[in-house]
């Protein structure tokens, strides 16, 4: 009889955590205004929308979307046959739920089997009513006659944007379980702090690292959810552009935090994975292909790979490749090359100056056409009285003739001039080496470097005027 009523319990137990788990896969039953009509599906993924499904309206305006396997959680779209979104939804972890539209009524969602969704469409309806008047308000103040009006209405507009904050923070408070405090709370950015007085003085700094210490509190970076939202993306560059130095190894101590806490979310890693290395690959400022490297040699050499088809990883190990024997502070690879005779060897070891500028470039070139007219005046205006050398290298063997008459032409004395022989180069790539323009990453002309008097990198990827103040700085700095 005691081994009767623990099977019955065991039964009881085992039939409610069954009841417990959602059916397999999803079904989403969307009821519009359109009948007979395709509607589409459609989710977030950083700054993209993507299409998840699509279905036909029957003659009541029901659609299904339905499916095996479970979509991403998330912010979710419903679009018309227009190809408009009608209504965002959330895509909870039940997924099978119904929705009724009336495209008369924005904002007027009613959905069936979906609490999440229930405190969603709540929320969107405050939002129907606050939005056209914090609009309205932002009008009024570009439209203010005066100082007085303008002043009212900041004012009253900082209070009606109080309300929607406040509501926020009451979901966050009150239904902290909820979808939607989690997306919240990734939306949301901490409010700077008044600025302290410490021992008698203002901390005028600690309001911004007040914000960017706080700035991911209670962000899951383990979940795949926080990319499939409207928001996320723009949260972080945001993050980077304001609250990150361009240090680039400041910038690594986040990129690396992000990466590793992102591991259980293979979506999201992929996805902060690829957006670093497209934004440093080739980077806006000056030494930051460094995170690049950093990329490259703690995740893609070690194989996270997978996600990348062989074009891009062919690529980006090439990029890495090309970027490792010219980082900043770093020596510059040997260049032995030939003169304009043919019959001299120039040696960038050889040379001996203070500062030793570096210009790849190609006599075709419509770019260098102009740039190195442009550096042979600075070159006779400043450089050349402070001993600072070019060595400019053409880039293509096949246009010596052409080079000669340039230099000729523009009178490009006082300089150092070289080239690869075609047979040196075959020699490199028979013999499998790397040749300088790998060592240099030469994939445009012109390319520039600066040197130091012991040939460490000091800057590339700079303008001509941005290496002039840098040869000042440097040079002042030498001389002192």
């Amino acid at each position: 009889m005691r081994i009767t009523l623990v099977v019955l319990f065991l039964f009881i137990i085992s039939t409610s955590l069954q009841a417990q788990q959602p059916p397999p896969g999803y079904e989403i039953k969307v009821t519009t205004n359109y009948k007979n009509s395709r509607l589409y599906l459609g989710d977030y993924y950083g700054k993209r929308k993507m299409l998840a499904d699509s279905a036909m309206s029957d003659e009541n305006g029901l659609a299904i979307f339905k499916g095996d396997k479970k979509l991403g959680e998330g912010v979710y779209f419903v679009v018309s046959p227009q190809r408009v979104i009608m209504f965002e939804i959330l895509m909870d972890y039940g997924q099978h739920f119904s929705v009724d539209y009336d495209s008369t009524k924005p904002g007027d969602l009613k959905f069936t089997g979906s609490p999440d969704n229930n405190v969603f469409a709540a929320y969107s309806d405050f939002l129907t009513q606050i939005s056209p008047k914090l609009t309205a308000l932002q009008q009024e103040i570009k439209d203010a006659k005066s100082p007085e009006d303008s002043l009212a209405a900041t004012k009253e507009l900082a209070k009606t944007a109080a309300k929607l904050t406040d509501y926020r923070n009451e979901v966050i408070t009150k239904q902290p379980n909820s979808m939607l405090a989690a997306l919240l709370q990734v939306a949301k950015i901490p409010d700077r702090p008044p600025v302290p007085i410490v021992n008698g003085k203002p901390d005028s700094l600690y309001p911004f690292y007040y914000v960017k210490n706080h700035y991911w509190d209670d962000v899951d970076f383990s979940k795949d959810l926080i990319l499939h939202t409207p928001f996320f993306d723009s949260k972080l560059d945001e993050y980077y552009k304001y609250y990150v130095s361009p240090n680039p190894d400041s910038i690594i101590s986040e990129v690396n935090y992000m990466l590793l806490a992102s591991r259980e979310a293979p979506d999201l890693h992929n996805y902060l994975l690829g957006k670093f290395t497209d934004k440093y690959i080739n980077p806006e400022y000056m030494g930051q292909d460094k995170v690049f490297l950093f990329l490259f040699e703690n995740f893609y050499s070690k194989g996270d790979t997978s996600w990348l088809n062989e074009k891009q990883r062919k690529y980006i190990f090439d990029r890495a490749y090309s970027l490792m024997a010219n980082q900043i502070n770093e020596q510059a690879s040997p260049l032995e090359l030939t003169d304009t005779s043919g019959k001299k060897t120039v040696s960038l070891y050889d040379i001996k100056a203070p500062l030793t500028f570096i210009a790849f470039w190609d006599p075709h070139c419509s770019h260098c056409k102009i740039q190195i007219p442009r550096l042979d005046s600075f070159y006779e205006a400043k450089w050349k009285n402070e001993n600072v050398k070019i060595l400019a290298v053409c880039v293509n063997d096949y246009v010596i003739d052409d080079w000669k008459k340039f230099i000729t032409e523009h009178q490009l004395n006082g300089w150092y001039h070289g080239y690869e022989t075609k047979e040196k180069r075959l020699q490199l790539e028979q013999n499998n080496q790397a040749d300088y323009r790998q060592l240099y990453d030469i994939t445009q002309t012109p390319t520039f470097f600066l040197l130091d008097a012991n040939k460490r990198i000091l800057a590339k990827g700079l303008s001509l005027e941005q290496y002039d103040a840098l040869i000042d700085a440097k040079l002042r700095g030498h001389t002192q």
